[in-house]
């Protein structure tokens, strides 16, 4: 018989681990500036070992505190993914408490992943739509009292703050988040005043193509025509550059930003993905 544990993965577990996920199609991969094996070694990452050989995973690293995403999970197809799922979340919930607890949450793209998440206690809190922009005649925005420039290191305590006081603490991102995100970005630039920086703007792509990851304007400053500012330099930046489309994605309850994309010229496309959270409590 052979022997199946849920253990911890480890880095000599990366070949095994990139194979499962260029093989598989059972895959559900968190879309952000990291792979899943960036976060190999460190906590929140399990492997389903049957004698040695992994046959599924699960990562769900703690990036600010209490915050979890679900950045991977991914099985071999002898298994179905609901008994995949029960074996690594178990161990996942009791190793989280044992940490304190946290907010686990995913973006479920795929369909399969919807209903396994929702069966193992998972609350649907809100759904992620998406939508694109295609060229056309641009219109000329402008802000009162502020410039545009490029994004730099230096930004980044000004820029994290900013990205602490528009978000909902689910969707913070922490400064090496956005330091790896700028080290990838397209385009990054920041809305500068006389009293500082009030808002930035991250966007990953090429190939004819890119995408707005990221929009952010400090609450001090809304309402001053800011992310409208931001968005309208980069699709001049974009169009400039030879680069047509652009897709963005939004929360489907966040009035403002699907407001702000509609005056902009965007479009919904039809797709949307749910938002599963579950709330791990810490052990007393």
């Amino acid at each position: 018989m052979i022997n199946t544990l849920v253990r911890p993965a480890d880095s000599k577990d990366h070949q095994q681990l990139s194979n499962l996920i260029f093989f598989e199609t059972r895959l559900h991969r968190h879309l952000d500036w990291h792979s899943p094996l960036d976060w190999l070694g460190g906590p929140f990452f399990w492997a389903l070992d049957e004698g040695g050989r992994i046959t599924a995973a699960m990562a769900c690293p703690a990036e600010a505190p209490r915050i979890a995403w679900i950045r991977l999970f991914v099985h071999g197809s002898h298994w179905s993914a609901e008994n995949a799922w029960t074996l690594l979340w178990h161990t996942a919930k009791r190793d989280i408490a044992l940490s304190g607890g946290a907010s686990v949450a995913a973006i479920a793209m795929q369909s399969w992943f919807h209903p396994v998440l929702l069966d193992s206690g998972f609350n649907n809190t809100q759904r992620i739509v998406m939508l694109e922009w295609r060229y056309q005649p641009l219109i000329a925005f402008e802000a009162d009292g502020v410039q545009i420039r490029k994004m730099t290191d230096e930004d980044l305590p000004d820029v994290e703050k900013i990205d602490a006081s528009a978000f909902d603490p689910l969707w913070h991102n922490p400064r090496e988040t956005l330091r790896t995100a700028l080290s990838q970005a397209l385009s990054a630039t920041v809305v500068e005043g006389a009293d500082g920086i009030l808002g930035y703007q991250l966007t990953t792509g090429g190939e004819g193509r890119a995408h707005l990851a990221r929009l952010a304007v400090h609450p001090s400053a809304q309402g001053r025509a800011i992310g409208r500012f931001l968005v309208g330099d980069l699709l001049k930046r974009l169009t400039n550059s030879g680069i047509v489309k652009l897709s963005v994605n939004t929360q489907s309850d966040n009035a403002s930003s699907l407001a702000l994309y509609k005056k902009m010229g965007f479009v919904r496309t039809g797709e949307e993905f749910p938002v599963d959270v579950f709330v791990v409590e810490g052990y007393v």
